[in-house]
């Protein structure tokens, strides 16, 4: 994946200092993105068209919690896709029973940089209100039970294009 470089060197490092210049970063237009392998976690993730949120869990052989991450809704690019995070979380019991809110002071950060305008933060807040009324119906990405996933052993690992930081859409 590529991710912005504020990030990942703020994950080699475990300085937060780094992490806490990432929004101001990039509400002036200064970050560059790096490519990054996931690591740590195996990830399921589901990106629905359209929708201003995916839905990710650790699958390590059991669902340890659902993940919500808020996100601009996804584009196709020639290489795979393209989103952008919206700085605001939800993580979830395993089996839906409770949910917090995570990064809200980075999302109210962004809010007063510019990074979310008001248009962008009203999809959020109805997306906020989707996802807790489907986690609470247990219907829509929470209906189906991925508890036991595995990732086939024979799949290949995705690689970027070499040339993947200079090429256009």
């Amino acid at each position: 994946m590529l991710a912005p470089s504020t990030w990942t060197a703020w994950l080699r490092s475990g300085d937060d200092t780094i992490r806490k210049q990432a929004i101001p970063n990039l509400a002036a237009g200064r970050w560059d993105l790096e490519a990054w392998l996931w690591r740590d976690t195996t990830l399921l993730v589901r990106y629905e068209l359209g929708a201003y949120f995916s839905r990710f869990f650790d699958s390590d052989g059991r669902c340890g919690g659902w993940y919500v991450d808020f996100i601009r809704p996804f584009e196709r690019t020639a290489i795979g896709i393209d989103t952008f995070d919206l700085l605001v979380d939800l993580v979830v019991e395993a089996d839906l029973s409770r949910y917090r809110w995570k990064d809200e002071d980075e999302y109210a950060q962004g809010r007063r940089l510019g990074v979310i305008e008001d248009t962008l933060h009203a999809a959020v807040d109805s997306a906020r209100q989707q996802v807790v009324a489907l986690i609470e119906s247990r219907r829509g990405p929470f209906a189906d039970d991925k508890s036991m996933w595995q990732r086939d052993p024979t799949w290949p690992t995705p690689a970027l294009p070499e040339d993947v930081l200079t090429l256009h859409r």
